[in-house]
């Protein structure tokens, strides 16, 4: 193994000197859809795919362009190779910030050719959004300022694994254009 892992799909995959070619959407849509949120601290489950898509969606009910949904669909895909680390800690592994942005950077070249400064302000600025109704809603605080109303209606509920790859994969193949 070494400096790799074995993916849902039986890739051998060295996230810190990813190849485009190996990155499958079956893998991320996958491994988000099992991985938890918030490490695990919410009072019930709630994975990082279901964060994805509740982005996706409030990127479609603002009428964001098709990239921009793509985007926030994708925007944590690279966590799907290396794991959810919570923004108090990521702050200090600067080698592991490195590793990340590379890997998403590649995620964004395979499906997206890359995103424009300005799509990727939007994404941010839709997952702080998110982030901040999930910790109202599981936590009854606020993690992030208050970034105004909601156009989508997400639910924070505990679903079923596959229920949620099944959602982040129909997501990506109204959005993808490869």
């Amino acid at each position: 193994m070494g400096d790799c892992i074995t993916t849902y799909s039986k890739i051998s995959f060295a996230p810190a000197a990813p190849k485009i070619e190996q990155i499958e959407i079956l893998d991320i849509a996958h491994a988000l859809s099992m991985l938890v949120r918030a490490n695990g601290h919410f009072p019930k489950f709630y994975s990082v795919g279901q964060h994805c898509i509740h982005c996706c969606e409030e990127a479609y009910a603002r009428g964001y362009d098709r990239r921009v949904q793509l985007a926030c669909l994708l925007h944590d895909a690279s966590e799907a190779y290396l794991a959810d680390i919570t923004r108090p800690v990521k702050g200090h592994l600067i080698k592991y910030q490195e590793i990340e942005k590379v890997l998403q950077d590649c995620i964004f070249q395979k499906y997206l050719k890359g995103v424009s400064k300005e799509e990727e302000r939007l994404w941010k600025q839709l997952d702080d959004t998110l982030l901040y109704y999930e910790f109202q809603h599981f936590m009854g605080e606020e993690a992030v300022k208050y970034p105004g109303e909601l156009s989508s209606h997400p639910v924070f509920d505990t679903e079923p694994f596959k229920e949620t790859e099944q959602k982040y994969l129909k997501w990506f193949e109204r959005l993808y254009q490869g």
